[in-house]
């Protein structure tokens, strides 16, 4: 992502404030682009009103989106100078609505908002969000209510030693598109790489194993693989974290450590029985942050609804 002319907002209708569409207008004052203020509606009672004719049912659902689209145009006013439009569509899969407008229209980043818990204080993703973290093939920013503040530290989530070509060439592009953020956004670019305990049952059933060693070894090679990544990316050495542990532990704590205004991650985009059986680390890691999240996928990848 070295460039974002198109944005699709995804306005939330029983909202007061529209988290996406604010943090769409940072990144649209910064480079220029173009937003779409993106509305999913659906009444199931306006498909049930069985006293009214098809046409007539019809015409009401037209005159319901209507409305939505003046609604939406009111809330331009605040886009001086920024290119902006509207869309409402009759649907009653949001997630599947949003991801269908990218696959027809090509999008360079979609922007959703994300809903907080008052008392706990953390961020609450519903199961829209999850669907596009695992579907949509487009790069998916998850927005809190705040501005990203000058100097704020972007995390780039890594996998620096990765033998996978795919892990290495998300890990690349995950750099890259946190490096345009923080350039864009005036943060200050850290990268993050957790790499796993010794497992305790191999000392057990090799006596002759040292733990202690096999560890320092694993360390290092870590510590290397993430230097490298930051001497090709120029990025200071004391911004390079490297830490032993589970990703889901890590990346939050580290996260909450340099109160971080956006973690950038990759998802692989499971589905179905694999994701529910195998879990996915992207999606531990996500549920624990409390920043916005870059969610973005392979390169290659092909949405499941794309058909």
């Amino acid at each position: 992502m070295d460039k974002i002319k198109r944005i699709l907002a995804v306005i939330d209708p029983s909202a007061q404030e529209q988290q996406s569409l604010s943090r769409a207008i940072e990144i649209a004052s910064a480079t220029g682009a173009k937003i779409t203020a993106f509305l999913s509606i659906y009444d199931f009672s306006y498909e049930m009103t069985t006293m009214l004719s098809a046409d007539e049912r019809e015409a009401m659902r037209k005159a319901v989106l209507s409305d939505k689209e003046k609604w939406l145009a009111s809330l331009a006013k605040g886009a001086d100078n920024i290119e902006f439009d509207t869309k409402v569509v009759w649907h009653n899969r949001p997630f599947e609505a949003i991801i269908r407008e990218v696959l027809t229209d090509k999008y360079d980043i979609v922007i959703k908002g994300t809903h907080q818990h008052d008392t706990l204080k953390s961020v609450i993703f519903t199961p829209t969000d999850w669907h596009l973290i695992r579907k949509c093939p487009t790069p998916l920013l998850l927005v809190k209510d705040h501005k990203w503040l000058e100097g704020g530290a972007i995390i780039a989530a890594v996998n620096a030693s990765s033998d996978d070509e795919q892990h290495q060439a998300l890990s690349q592009r995950i750099i890259k598109d946190a490096k345009f953020i923080a350039k864009m956004a005036h943060g200050d670019l850290h990268l993050v790489n957790a790499y796993p305990a010794t497992p305790v049952n191999i000392a057990i059933e090799i006596p002759e194993f040292n733990p202690t060693q096999y560890n320092e070894t694993v360390r290092d090679h870590h510590i290397t693989s993430t230097h490298q990544l930051g001497e090709q990316f120029g990025i200071n050495q004391d911004h390079l974290h490297v830490e032993e542990g589970l990703p889901e532990d890590v990346l939050p704590r580290i996260a909450k450590k340099l109160d971080s205004e956006l973690v950038v991650i990759g998802t692989v985009g499971r589905t179905g029985l694999s994701a529910a059986l195998m879990g996915n680390t992207a999606e531990h890691v996500i549920d624990r942050l409390d920043c916005d999240v870059l969610a973005l996928k392979p390169d290659g990848y092909k949405s499941p609804l794309d058909n």
